[in-house]
């Protein structure tokens, strides 16, 4: 005689009473949670410190990764932390966070997978605006696009970190799917495709192929495209599926970006007055500018303290200065932080070699 298998086995309902259960705890754990924050946040007011630390956030959420067991996916580790510390902040201070928006933008969703939910969210109309927010003092942080791996990087962002003083405390990647929206579920009568020139660049093969004899409208972000997609049938725009929801539309053709592995870069930057630097995480890039005498060698001269000390340059991209004597701006990633003393060195050998000399920012990176 076999034995009937769910004698053996929870049966759902029974499954769900422990859920239920389990929750109830979680619940009172975040609860104790977010009263431990308050008291640290009364902490933070009497010595007048940051609400927000990255490389503190940063180190909790590798911590918890380096002692997870399972079955919880490691790399659900972190969205679900930073929820739970960016609702414990908010009991602290709101934090207003500047963007390319309006609702629906892969900056809104890089600023929100960031902080977490829990912000002020202030969309902007350009990346000039939140510029000018952050620096203003309107919000406490700013997102903005640096660099994307099918069309390098974002111009406009490098030329801002030249004449503003913000720097960066913080970097977050996002993976950018691009897709087809239009009210209509069809690609008939389309007479535009709206969006920013980046992603309109990211899918120019399929946009030539499926689309060839159609105009192709530059707008300041993917979810102005949408929005405009919404009110006129004739208009099809190329963002999110968030951007879909947010909107209204039909995602009318999925994944239209010619590289499957398309990225885009954010960074983080605030106000020096507001904010102090990060300390050292033990994972950490630093970012500067710099430009040097237009002589024979001095490109070459430039980079020999990095070499002498060992700091590795994960990243150079030069820009035009603007001055007519072809000149170049150089926009430097070092691995490490400055209170390293190999990387200190090599910055302080650095900038005696240069003409001009900017620290952009130094700040935890995620390795996982």
């Amino acid at each position: 005689m076999t034995q009937d298998p769910r004698s053996t086995h929870p049966d759902l309902q029974s499954l769900r009473v422990q859920i239920d259960a389990v929750d109830r705890e979680l619940l009172t754990t975040l609860n104790r949670r977010a009263a431990l924050a308050l008291q640290v946040g009364e902490v933070k007011k009497k010595e007048g410190s940051a609400a927000f630390r990255p490389e503190r956030e940063a180190q909790v959420i590798d911590g918890l990764k380096a002692v997870n067991a399972g079955p919880l996916r490691g790399d659900s580790v972190a969205p679900i932390w930073r929820e739970i510390m960016s609702a414990c902040r908010a009991l602290e201070t709101p934090t207003r966070v500047a963007y390319l928006g309006p609702a629906g933008t892969f900056s809104e969703q890089a600023a929100l997978g960031f902080f977490g939910s829990s912000i002020v969210k202030l969309p902007c109309d350009s990346i000039d605006e939140v510029f000018r927010m952050a620096s203003a003092g309107a919000a406490d942080f700013g997102v903005v696009p640096v660099e994307n791996s099918t069309e390098g990087v974002v111009t406009l962002s490098l030329d801002l970190f030249l004449t503003t003083p913000l720097f960066i405390i913080g970097e977050t990647s996002l993976y950018v799917r691009q897709n087809l929206l239009r009210r209509e579920n069809s690609l008939e009568g389309i007479q535009a495709v709206c969006a920013h020139p980046q992603a309109l660049a990211q899918c120019h093969e399929w946009l030539a192929i499926h689309l060839p004899r159609v105009e192709r409208r530059p707008v300041a972000s993917n979810a102005e495209g949408a929005r405009l997609a919404g009110l006129d049938a004739s208009l099809a725009a190329v963002a999110s599926e968030r951007a879909a929801n947010e909107y209204g539309l039909h995602v009318v053709a999925p994944a239209v970006q010619d590289d499957p592995n398309n990225r885009t870069r954010f960074a983080i930057v605030t106000h020096p007055e507001r904010h102090p630097q990060p300390q050292a995480s033990g994972h950490d890039c630093t970012s500067l500018v710099v430009s040097v005498v237009n002589r024979p060698g001095a490109v070459h001269d430039m980079l020999v303290p990095l070499k002498t000390h060992g700091v590795s340059m994960t990243r150079f991209e030069s820009r035009p200065a603007r001055s007519g004597q072809w000149e170049y701006y150089f926009y430097i990633d070092l691995q490490g932080h400055p209170d390293q003393p190999e990387v200190a060195a090599a910055l302080r050998e650095l900038r005696a070699t240069c003409a001009f000399f900017k620290l952009l920012g130094t700040y935890p990176i995620d390795v996982h």
